[in-house]
């Protein structure tokens, strides 16, 4: 077998592997403010790590992760090409220095900022998300496109092909592999960033780990912290299947992940 096939098995083993140990660490909770960090079970009087309310954290968590990363392939795909067509060195320049921007800037500023000026709105927290981890995604189709091999590209217009058949049939194909890899890196980055919508009443993983720092709750602290390690790594992974078997076969790599 594979080192990168082995891989792609062990990892989900070893995220299975961790989550029993959160159960069995954690155990039964039987204080009061952790119960109710844990459950939204009013009645409760213990609760594990797998409690209700982490459970409804943790699907919060994925919806601020999958509809930010919808937006951000709709947004950074589409940008990273328009900037390989365009001429303009201005609009380059532009856009690259929004996106480096809301980059380089901490994500709590970016969304205390919006917050500041829009109010609490629901989608305030996505916006900060998506200026967060589009550039990722941008740059490496950028870098994908550009690097494809000019010879290439003379053999498709030798052949009758437009300008739009040779950015479909041969550019993006062989930019494949990069645009993934950004995707990878911007799909773990929002997993990580989404901790902070807590910040903002925008739920996700951050409540529970909140919860566990403001009450001095040990347990409840690890819970959210363990379940949203497991998650950037499942995400990760999930990237990693994307990325080895969505390139074009020429281009697959055996022995990697």
């Amino acid at each position: 077998m594979s080192g990168g096939r082995r891989q792609l098995i062990v990892t989900p083993l070893l995220v299975v592997v961790a989550l029993g140990l959160l159960y069995v660490l954690v155990g039964k909770q039987t204080d009061g403010i952790a119960v109710a960090s844990l459950t939204a079970d009013e009645n409760a009087t213990s609760a594990t790590a797998f409690g209700s309310k982490v459970i409804d954290a943790l699907q919060q968590h994925v919806k601020l992760v999958g509809i930010s990363a919808a937006i951000v392939l709709a947004l950074g795909i589409p940008l990273g090409i328009m900037l390989t067509r365009t001429r303009s060195r201005i609009v380059g320049t532009v856009v690259n220095g929004v996106f480096n921007a809301g980059q380089a800037a901490p994500v709590i500023g970016v969304l205390v900022l919006l917050v500041a000026i829009f109010g609490l709105k629901t989608w305030v927290p996505y916006a900060a998300l998506v200026l967060y981890a589009v550039l990722p995604v941008m740059r490496n189709t950028v870098e994908g496109i550009r690097n494809v091999d000019p010879a290439l590209l003379d053999a498709a217009r030798g052949q009758g092909y437009s300008r739009r058949q040779v950015l479909t049939r041969v550019e993006l194909p062989l930019a494949v592999p990069v645009i993934l890899a950004g995707i990878r890196t911007a799909l773990v980055l929002l997993v990580g960033t989404a901790t902070l919508a807590t910040f903002v009443n925008a739920g996700g993983l951050g409540d529970i780990v909140n919860d566990g720092i403001k009450n001095q709750r040990q347990a409840v602290m690890i819970t959210g912290a363990v379940f949203a390690a497991a998650l950037a790594v499942i995400i990760d992974w999930l990237a990693a299947i994307a990325e080895r078997y969505l390139s074009p076969r020429g281009l697959r790599r055996e022995g990697t992940a």
